[in-house]
């Protein structure tokens, strides 16, 4: 799955650690997600949404 989650991240100047406390995750699992190694569960996903007040349609596409 693809996402745009480094980006959105950089554009607001976090880190992986940054992000990970924030949706209450590991540095690694932020890592995985961006590159594409691990797809967020659905409650996940509802999170990352949510923190970056957007819909999971806008940051996920299927790829």
């Amino acid at each position: 799955m693809k996402n745009r989650l480094k980006v959105l991240r950089a554009e607001r100047d976090w880190s992986q650690q940054d992000l990970a406390d924030r949706l209450g995750v590991s540095r690694q699992s932020v890592n995985a997600i961006e590159t594409g190694k691990y797809d967020p569960s659905l409650p996940l996903a509802f999170t990352i949404a949510e923190t970056f007040a957007m819909s999971i349609e806008e940051i996920f596409e299927r790829g």
